[in-house]
This record gives structure tokens, sequence and C-alpha cells, in this order.
């Protein structure tokens, strides 16, 4: 069997990614689709000196360079930076604008968190058409304490202010957040206070999104009432309709330690368990059907069904698009091909939204897919038990073991963890997941008769229960996950290199295979090992961004200290959102923190201590750390400094620091205001004083 529609997307994908990573101008472009639509059409046109092998060398070529030029054409179409009226390519700032809610508002602990789109903005020039898409906070209190009412969906605002840009990542690891909003063309947002906004009207800008989003509200309202525990109700919610906002964030470390954080997403998985389950209903009762057409139509409509309640989640459409194609081949008696129907989807879903091609979500689920269905039947087969649970529950975990075998690198990639007991606990999560779908729809399906509906909710949350049991004690077994791993890019293509190579090995005769993986492995363990050894001998400086804190390290090797005002012991989550990839990323395993507002024994390192300042020589560097600026008070500092390091707003104005501190590098870190940080900021460019901000910069960093 042939896969044309998969070379078909793979030229679709160079495309998409030509665009994003090349910055080429369009008549290139146009040139090669010339070339690709010449050759295409030579193809069809029958010359008696080209034989038929030719015509389809002509026509095969010729298609691949049109799809290479769509993938770059449909990219640049979508990229809203193009449009003339765009808000990033306005000269002047906004001091108002209306906008329109476009997608469904999340409530969070403080705020509403709403994606606005624009249609006119106000310029010190006046009004003027504007276009882009904009993430808003609405606090959820005005200044009287008073509880704002809950965006909706189609609402009309006029908003007075002006939205900023998304800052990049300011510490080394961080997730890269400016980047994940630009693939989905967001490039601004904005603190909203419940005076600097007006409603104007509301309406449906989608009457297909707004009937989706109704349907998951009132699911969720079906769902809110069934199930008492808030634990169990956030799991299902965020199972069942996409929504995590209600989802505890324990739980959500203790599914991601299991290695079943799939679950706690709407995703291909949930679209999977419920086509599974249509199929086999209808190939019961399909036999006795009279008009066999009707139970496709059945089954597409269930399965779109779904796909509304969940609110027209992105992971949901690629799939029900792809079992839809299943669906409609199987009713036309046409030949199924898993490549060819995932290709077909892929090809839908990067032609109408090509920035999901570097969502990880489109990337997981597509390579899970691909490889259950191409490695799963063999591996299966290869093992078979006697009693039938027992091959039941091989068939599962071999599921379980394909997919971890196919995504692990991508995950690792994207995630930095691995969950070592991924076989414990993903047979059970699956099969219960599977229950709990059913018993789920079954809830709203039966949720207007009085009891039955009760009798639902209440297994639906034992159901839960039970799950989050059999995550939990998996969780709590020593060593549940790997953390802090990483692989660079390179690093990634190899690994699947050497996967896709050992399972070649594995699965045909060939006499290079087995060659191929060994040099693959060894080509992979030789980048691994240089970089232990870099890491091994690194030494580093650096002022990291923590919001209101003052955060230095000094990493020697794998070993940190971690000097600052801010106790990581008493407040982890802060720690590990802010800090925790980079001390990963750098491979240390051993950090201590020493307090800067106490005098502190554990480290030698400084060598001159007062209430206004501290003196260190790190790795042969001066570092000062200025706490206060007293008018008269004597230092007794270096001629010359290496790194000046000012918190905590001890600095007013440049003159303050005039025949005291010289420094070749001067630092304000994130303990300062970010408004007086601006004014100083501002200053020095004026006196010409070179100078570093971590809250516009982020983190300064310094390696021997």
């Amino acid at each position: 069997m042939t896969y044309p529609v998969v070379r078909f997307v793979i030229a679709l994908i160079t495309g998409i990614v030509t665009y994003e990573t090349i910055a080429l101008p369009n008549w290139p472009i146009y040139l090669i689709g010339s070339i690709g639509l010449f050759a295409f059409l030579q193809g069809l046109i029958p010359l008696k000196n080209r034989s038929v092998t030719q015509n389809k060398l002509f026509q095969g070529f010729g298609a691949l360079i049109l799809f290479f030029t769509l993938g770059w054409y449909t990219t640049w179409m979508h990229d809203e930076r193009n449009t003339p009226t765009h808000l990033t390519r306005q000269t002047d700032s906004l001091v108002a604008y209306e906008a329109v809610i476009t997608g469904q508002p999340e409530a969070r602990a403080r705020s509403y968190r709403v994606l606005l789109s624009l249609s006119r903005g106000k310029t010190a020039s006046g009004w003027r058409p504007v276009s882009g898409a904009i993430i808003a906070y609405l606090d959820k209190a005005t200044a009287a304490g008073i509880p704002v009412n809950a965006p909706v969906y189609g609402q009309r605002w006029l908003v007075y202010g002006t939205p900023v840009p998304v800052e990049p990542p300011k510490n080394p690891g961080s997730l890269d957040y400016k980047r994940y909003l630009r693939h989905q063309q967001i490039h601004y947002q904005q603190f909203i206070r419940p005076h600097q906004r007006l409603v104007l009207s509301t309406g449906n800008p989608n009457p297909v999104k707004a009937w989706a989003i109704s349907l998951n509200q009132w699911a969720d309202s079906v769902f809110a009432a069934q199930i008492s525990s808030r634990t169990e109700y956030g799991i299902v919610k965020a199972m069942l309709l996409g929504a995590t906002d209600s989802l505890d964030p324990d739980t959500y470390t203790e599914y991601a330690t299991a290695g079943a954080i799939h679950i706690l997403s709407v995703s291909g998985l949930h679209v999977s368990i419920l086509f599974l389950a249509l199929t086999w209903v209808v190939s019961l009762v399909k036999r006795k059907a009279r008009y066999p057409w009707i139970w496709p139509a059945v089954q597409l409509y269930i399965l779109w069904f779904y796909a509304l309640m969940t609110g027209l989640e992105p992971a949901v459409l690629r799939s029900a698009g792809m079992f839809t194609v299943l669906i409609l081949a199987k009713a036309m008696d046409r030949p199924q091909s898993l490549a060819n129907s995932l290709a077909v989807s892929a090809l839908f879903v990067l032609f109408f939204s090509p920035y999901t091609l570097f969502s990880a979500g489109f990337q997981l689920s597509y390579l899970a897919v691909a490889g259950i269905g191409t490695w799963h039947p063999g591996l299966y087969q290869s093992v078979t038990f006697k009693h039938p649970w027992v091959n039941k529950l091989w068939e599962v975990s071999s599921v379980a073991l394909v997919a971890q075998l196919i995504t692990f690198p991508l995950a690792v990639y994207y995630f930095h963890q691995f969950p070592t007991y991924f076989l414990l606990a993903n047979p059970v999560v699956l099969v219960l997941s599977n229950v709990l779908l059913y018993t789920g729809m079954a809830a709203l399906l039966f949720s207007w008769i009085p009891y039955v509906n009760t009798l639902a909710g209440f297994f639906l949350q034992k159901i839960v229960w039970l799950m989050n049991g059999s995550v939990q004690l998996v969780g709590q077994l020593p060593k549940a996950a790997l953390e802090n791993l990483w692989l660079s890019a390179e690093e990634l293509v190899l690994l699947y290199a050497l996967i896709f190579a050992v399972v070649w090995a594995i699965t045909s005769r060939k006499i290079m295979a087995p060659g191929l993986a060994a040099c693959l492995s060894f080509w992979l363990a030789g980048s691994l090992l240089m970089d232990d050894y870099q890491l091994d001998r690194q030494q580093r400086f650096a002022v990291h961004y923590l919001p209101h804190y003052t955060a230095i390290s000094v990493t020697d090797g794998h070993k940190a200290t971690l000097l600052t005002d801010f106790a990581p012991s008493k407040d982890q989550r802060t720690f590990d959102f802010h800090l925790k990839n980079t001390f990963g990323q750098w491979a240390v395993d051993q950090i201590t923190p020493v307090d800067l507002t106490e005098d502190s024994t554990q480290t030698n390192i400084p060598i001159a201590r007062t209430e206004a300042y501290t003196l260190w020589v790190v790795h042969g560097k001066s570092i000062l750390i200025i706490n206060k600026l007293n008018r008269h008070a004597f230092w007794r500092l270096p001629a010359v400094v290496d790194i000046a390091v000012i918190r905590k707003n001890a600095l007013r104005n440049w003159q303050q620091l005039d025949g005291r501190v010289v420094a070749r590098n001067l630092i304000l870190d994130s303990s300062n205001s970010p408004r007086l940080t601006a004014r100083l900021l501002a200053e020095a460019r004026t006196r010409h004083i070179p100078c570093f901000s971590v809250n516009q910069q982020g983190a300064f960093l310094a390696e021997k």
C-alpha cells in the first residue's frame, strides 16, 4: 500500500517550518511554486517520447513542490503580523480600544482570563482600525471590593489603557510563554481593572463556537451538581470538558509523577475511547440494520457532539477529524489506512491552522497514534497468554508501552521528566478512564431523570476516587519520576533516529540496520558525555529574575549557592515556577540557600559585610550587593568591583553612587520596583551609564 498523502503532509510541514525558521521574501517562494506547477502540468501532458513512469515522476515532484509552497503561503496568510492594521505594526501606542471576547473566559483565583480580538484602537491622533489578539486578565473585584460580573463569550468591550508585549522568558530554561502565545497569534497582554472596562454589547461572533461554549457550560453545571468533592469534580471537568481551572495543583503533580498526565486533558485518547466503543456497538447492530448508512451517521453525530461538549478543543478537533475520515472510508467501502487517515486529518488541521504544528499536544498525539497503529499489533502478538484477563491486561500494557516509547523523547524535551513506573499506573488509569468516559456520558444523558442522575454522579465520583488512589500509590514509590532531564534539539533527533534504527534492526533482516543503530548510539552517547563533561566543570554567576526578591546564584559543577531573601522551603511553587528549570538545565543537584537578610556562616564567600552592603569574591571576581545607600556612610571597597547588584530600591538617583562605587557591571535586580527601574534606566541612557535590568532584560549571566 502506498501513502501519497503522507508525502504531501511532509512537504506541507516543510513549507511551514521554512516560513517559521527562515526569513525569506515572497518572490523566491512564488518562483519555487511556479516551477512546481510547471512540473505538475508537464506530467499531465502525454508526449510520445515520455513514458507513463516519467509522467508520474513529473506529477509527483510537482505536487510535492506545490504542497511545500502551500505550506509556506498558508503560514504567511495565518501570520496576522502581515496585516497592515495589526497591533504590532502600529507606530503609536494605544490609549483605548474596542475588542470582542472570542474565547471561553477562564476563571482564576483573582481574575478572569479572556481572549480579546481588537476591532479598532485610539491613539494620540484618534481612532483607527486595529486588528490583533490580546490576552487580558480582568480583576475580579472593584476598588470597593464588589465582585465583578463574569465576562461571557461575545461581549464587546471598550478598554482604557495600553496593552504591553508578551515578555520572553527571563530565566534560562524557563517556559517560553511568548513563543507559545505567538503560535496562537497572540502578541500582547494587559491586566485590566474593572474601572478600565466598559461592556458595550453582547453578541455571538461565531454561532457554532457559541453553541459549543453553551453546551460545555451546561455539562459543567451537571457535573458540579452531581459531584460533591471538589478534587473529583476538578478531574472530571478536566478530563471530559477540557477545563483545568478547577484542577488541584497537587493532583496535577501526582498524575505527572505517575506518567498519567495525558489523562487530565481532553485529547485524542478520549476520542479514541469513544470511537472504539461506538465501533463495537455498531458491529453488534449493523448486521440487523435495514439502512446501513444510519450507523455511520450516528457515529459521526456522537463523535462531533462530544467535540462540541468540550468547547471544540483543538486536540479533540484533530482526533474527531481523523476518525471522521475512518468512518467515511468504511461507510464507502474504501480501503482504510491509518497512515493515510492520519495524514488526511493532519493536512486539514495544518491547512486551516498551520501554527498547530508547533504545539506539543499536536506532536505528541500524532506520534502516539502513529506509533500505536504501527508497532502495537506486532508487540501484542509477540506474547500471548492462555487466560483471557491476563491477555487483556497485556493488550492494555503493550499500548502504554508503545505510546511511551514513541513519545518519551519529545516528552523529555518539553517537560524534562520521565515517569519510572508508567507501566504500573497506565493500565489501571486507561481502564478507569474508559469507564469514566462512558459513565460521564451516561450522567449527562440521564441528567434530567431524578435519582438516576444522582446514582450516575455517585459512580462517577467513586471511579475518580479509585483512579486517584491508584495514581497516588504509584507516585509515592521511590524515584517515581526522573527529573531534570534535558535534551538538545540535536539529541532529540538522534534519539528518535536511534529508536527507529533499533526497531528496523529488530523487524528486518537488513545487514546495515544493526550497524546504523550502533553508530547512532555511539553518536548520542558521545553527545551526552560531552554535555556532562562541560557541566562538571561549569562555573557560573547569575542574578535571576524572581519577582519582588533578590536571587543570586554561584554555581560550581553540580553544586550551587543561592543568595536570596526568598525562602524556597516556604514557597516551593514559586521556586519551581521561576528557578527549578534553570538549575535543572545546569544539572545542579545540590542547592545551598543563604539568607541575605541575616548574618550567615553557611558559606565563607563574603569578605566584608555591613548593613549597607555585602562584598563577595566569586571565581576570582568581586561581587558587591548594595542593600542601602546612606548619605554619609563611608565604604571601604576596591577601586573597581566587577559586579555591583543594587536591590530593594536602594538607588533613587545615580548621584548617590558618585565617588562611592565604580563597577564594570551595574545590575538592578528584580527586587527593585519596575517603575523605579524604568526611570533609572532612562536616566542612565542620558548619562551614558551602562546598566543591566533583570526586570526588563531577564537574568544576568557570567561564566568563567
